[in-house]
């Protein structure tokens, strides 16, 4: 039973909603899905179609309705961009889900702006984060702030800093669902040379 279920196929949840920061979500999706994780993209506010903080557009898999309707996933991740990350927070689906997420002990992945929806949320308070380093003093009375790491996990919490951590974020997120053999192998295809074990 143990060995069925690690050789279970792994799943993520990537929400995407307008404003969300492209390349925190198309590097993330990429990575994981390089690796062998089965990613599911999905529009927030049930649209086929988001327009992302530098206008780009990215049609999504699922609507987050149908998407999150009966299924679970062994992470929800939310890329940031400051208004896709205040959507987040004003959404009581998101909230919903992340704190089933957080119940199950399942992890959770924010990058950016995208922790705040977290303290809003009520998730995690007291552990160890990270964001872009302009949300720090939103986050830093409810959380032990660490501002000199890419990446900082706590728990099932991953947390991450901004565009050019999002690689060692996502490399992060392979390493905890898979190996690191897995997350090794990923980042020298993509000749990415700063890839360190997070455990």
């Amino acid at each position: 039973m143990a060995e069925k279920e690690k050789d279970k196929e792994k799943t993520a949840l990537v929400l995407l909603v307008d404003g969300s920061e492209e390349m925190e979500a198309v590097i993330t999706v990429d990575v994981l899905r390089r690796a062998g994780i089965a990613v599911t993209v999905a529009g927030v506010w049930d649209v086929s179609c988001v327009k992302c903080s530098r206008n780009v557009k990215i049609c999504t898999d699922a609507m987050f309705t149908d998407a999150t309707q009966d299924k679970s996933y062994d992470i929800v991740i939310l890329p940031g961009g400051l208004n896709g990350s205040k959507a987040f927070t004003s959404s009581a689906e998101v909230g919903r889900l992340l704190q089933k997420q957080d119940k199950e002990n399942k992890l959770i992945a924010a990058i950016c702006a995208a922790p705040t929806a977290l303290k809003t949320h009520n998730i995690g308070k007291g552990k160890r984060i990270t964001s872009y380093p302009s949300m720090k003093n939103e986050l830093s009375d409810d959380y032990e702030y660490i501002d000199d790491k890419p990446v900082v996990i706590d728990g099932n919490l991953i947390t991450s800093r901004g565009p050019a951590t999002a690689f060692d974020f996502s490399l992060a997120i392979v390493e905890i669902l898979t190996n690191s053999k897995t997350a090794e192998h990923v980042a020298n295809g993509l000749l990415y040379e700063n890839y360190k074990s997070c455990k």
